[in-house]
């Protein structure tokens, strides 16, 4: 049926496109002359090129999928779960298209692995669990000194232990499997005389287990390396008597062993409300690996030393940061793309 006037009705022009985009129309010109060989003449097949190219073209402005950055952090009552966590949704807000998340680990050894593997971008170390020698094939490497690990012996304040020569036959947890505790712990027993399996009882028990083990009386003591303060210990020092043995007379003994990478630091009496004491430190790095993108890394260390105040509220060891003492990653060399912030910095 036609409407007076008008001529028949047109159908609705269906609009052409293509990869969520409508196409430009484009005006086709004849094809003269005959084919041969069923082969297109050149100005034909150049014609047809040029509109598939136009067509591929407009499917690569897609967003492709977000860039995942995977944390390797530690137990989530310790600083590196607390540090990570807010550099995780630092990055989410100010990285477009990247997708950062925090994975809760052993801690040093099992990030080291992590990250080494692929399995993790992003991790948190003690610098005594990296490899030392400098011919192997790095598969990490360093973003930043973040802050120094400081390693805690807690006991009852009303039990036995006073001293590491306290140790000999009692129970003991000296760190979860894969942690950089259990390894730091491992070396100051050993030079302490200890380090046979007759002469501590040891466990392998988590932060979080080890006070529980502690609170219970199952164990005598346990062993912790973490940032100022750590907030189990924290915890655990205001519900109940606690002692928080010195350590400071085994700093020297572990670097004539293991290296001098170990260095002395106080803890006051502020931080836990126990009588002050001196222990071993050992420096933290954030690691990444080896193999990522240059500019990814740069934009990481940027935010880092960019936003500390941020990252100190989170926890008060990440306000320690600097460029000036994040650079000192030895033995571990600086990730390319961190080295050329900290030029462009001038720490």
């Amino acid at each position: 049926m036609t409407d007076p006037g008008t001529g028949p009705a047109r159908p609705p022009r269906r609009r052409a496109r293509s990869c969520g985009r409508p196409l430009t129309r484009r005006r086709v010109l004849p094809v003269t002359g005959s084919w041969s060989g069923r082969v297109a003449r050149p100005a034909t097949l150049l014609a047809v090129l040029l509109t598939v190219t136009v067509g591929v073209g407009g499917c690569r402005d897609a967003p492709g999928a977000p860039v995942q950055i995977r944390i390797a952090t530690g137990s989530p009552t310790a600083v590196y779960h607390a540090f990570g966590e807010s550099l995780a949704a630092i990055l989410n807000r100010e990285l477009p298209g990247v997708r950062a998340s925090v994975v809760v680990t052993a801690a040093s050894a099992e990030n080291v692995r992590l990250v080494g593997s692929g399995q993790a971008e992003l991790g948190f170390t003690q610098a005594d669990v990296l490899p030392t020698d400098p011919s192997a094939e790095p598969h990490v490497a360093a973003i930043a000194r973040v802050y120094d690990d400081q390693l805690h012996l807690v006991a009852s304040g009303a039990g036995p232990v006073h001293t590491v020569a306290d140790l000999l036959g009692r129970r003991v947890s000296v760190g979860a499997a894969g942690s950089g505790t259990e390894i730091t712990v491992n070396r100051l027993l050993d030079v302490a005389g200890l380090g046979g399996d007759d002469q501590v009882r040891r466990y392998r028990l988590g932060l979080d287990e080890s006070v529980a083990a502690l609170r219970s009386g199952r164990i005598d003591a346990f062993f912790f390396s973490g940032g100022l303060p750590v907030r189990a210990i924290a915890d655990l020092a205001e519900g109940s008597p606690t002692r928080i043995v010195d350590l400071g007379a085994w700093t020297e003994p572990l670097r004539e062993r293991y290296g001098e990478v170990y260095v002395s630091r106080d803890i006051p009496r502020s931080v836990y409300g126990v009588d002050p004491v001196t222990t071993v430190a050992d420096p933290n790095f954030l690691i990444v690996g080896a193999n990522l993108p240059e500019s990814l890394v740069r934009d990481v260390t940027r935010l880092l030393m960019e936003r500390r105040s941020e990252l100190a509220a989170a926890h008060p060891a990440a306000g320690r940061m600097s460029p000036r003492s994040a650079i000192a990653t030895s033995p571990l060399p600086l990730h390319p793309g961190a080295a050329a912030w900290y030029r462009a910095a001038k720490p």
